[in-house]
């Protein structure tokens, strides 16, 4: 019983709003059948070509980049909950027009604005834990938050493709009564917090956060660390990219028959790992600084994909996803309150969407990048040009930590001016 107790400890004492937030981003997951379920809609429900599928996915990433970029820029000035209830509101009505339409593009069109205008408070979740937490408490905030969402999720698409089965516009209208609950939570038991962004934050370790003004250039003139960071985020997102695009086409290679449903359970076994395994890391790696988390998590990403190229019976496929799944768990609970703890409070939602689209973009080229480069190498050898690239990324990042330690080090020894 200890041990489950010690395991929790990172998630006690939060505020009240961090718990509402992980209510919240479970049934907003469980609630997310429309996304996983795009491309079958596309290509069975409308009737698109693979071809016409493919650009209205780059279409919808887009979009999605483009109101990531919105959000960052209006939270910082109208606030957190409000853009929340705003565009997410907005996306669940158009969810429920849709469920009355028939498939058509003018249907693809509003699931796109609808998926657009809901990632839009991407940087607002971001800012308002940011907001409701100290470094002290914000790494296990995030991690819960990350939680809550793996946790809804691994009954989400499941739920969805039900649905979709039996009968299509409950999808949308399933989708847009769990983003309603999800918002009834926000908007009934958590408070504005652009106040605390905007009051000046005294704690001498908390400096970084400090308001500064003037634009988000200014601040990333101030904070290199953070374009550096996420650079680096966009070589390991780059190679985790290749988990829904080379991994499943390695395993359709090696077992035609099953490859898909084994390519479902290693999906699941993913997700069963992503659950057990975030608190206990959490526990585990919470002293840790940040930047040496991040040297780890790309360790294990080199490891799990990188090994595929030389070891891929399914017996290994499982043990690199378990290893690369952990990867994910450590950087998972390290982005998002590194960021926090050296961003100006004054400018969360910008620097959220800046680093974001800078690191995110990694996933959008690494499908591209791989297709190119397998017409020219085999798979195997992909793997381990992936491992090998994912080490240099490592690399990068042991540096950082160790050039940031060093900074720190020259800090604690300054003496203070009498």
């Amino acid at each position: 019983m200890w041990i489950l107790s010690s395991i929790l400890k990172p998630y006690r004492g939060m505020p009240k709003e961090i718990y509402i937030i992980f209510a919240a981003r479970i049934i907003g997951a469980m609630g997310a059948f429309v996304a996983p379920l795009m491309t079958i809609i596309m290509t069975q429900s409308i009737g698109l070509s693979e071809g016409q599928a493919g650009f209205y996915l780059s279409l919808t990433g887009v979009a999605a980049g483009f109101g990531v970029i919105t959000g960052g820029k209006l939270v910082d000035r109208f606030g957190r909950k409000r853009i929340i209830l705003l565009f997410s509101g907005l996306s669940l009505i158009l969810y429920f027009r849709v469920a009355f339409l028939e498939p058509s593009l003018t249907m693809l069109h509003l699931l796109i604005l609808a998926g657009a205008l809901n990632t839009t408070t991407r940087p607002a979740y971001d800012s308002l834990i940011a907001d409701l937490t100290t470094p002290a408490n914000r790494s296990g905030a995030y991690s819960l938050s990350y939680m809550g969402w793996n946790v809804g999720f691994a009954i989400g698409p499941i739920l969805g493709g039900f649905l979709y089965r039996h009968h299509l516009p409950w999808v949308f209208l399933g989708e847009s009564l769990a983003m309603l609950l999800s918002l009834i939570l926000i908007a009934f038991f958590i408070k504005e917090t652009i106040t605390r962004a905007q009051d000046e934050i005294e704690e001498e370790e908390r400096h970084l956060e400090r308001r500064v003004e003037g634009s988000i250039f200014k601040v990333i003139r101030l904070r290199p660390i953070l374009i550096i960071f996420a650079f680096i985020m966009f070589g390991y997102n780059f190679t985790y990219s290749q988990w829904s695009f080379m991994l499943p086409m390695q395993i359709m290679k090696d077992y035609p028959v099953m490859g898909s449903q084994y390519y479902g359970f290693l999906a699941g076994f993913n997700g069963l790992t992503v659950i057990i395994f975030t608190p206990i890391l959490t526990r585990l790696l919470g002293n840790l600084p940040y930047l040496r988390r991040g040297v780890i998590g790309g360790l294990f990403y080199a490891v799990g994909f990188g090994m595929i190229g030389v070891l891929h019976s399914l017996e290994f496929m499982f043990l690199w996803a378990f290893i690369f799944t952990l990867g994910e768990v450590v950087l998972a609970i390290t982005v998002s309150p590194f960021i926090a703890n050296n961003t100006p409070a004054s400018h969360r939602g910008r620097m959220t969407s800046t680093i974001g689209i800078i690191s995110d973009s990694g996933y959008t080229l690494g499908p591209l990048g791989m297709g190119m480069a397998l017409s020219y190498i085999s798979m195997e050898t992909g793997w381990i040009v992936l491992g090998l690239s994912t080490l240099i990324f490592t690399s990068l990042m042991m540096v950082l930590e160790m050039r940031e330690r060093k900074r720190a080090c020259q800090e604690s020894i300054k003496v203070p001016a009498k």
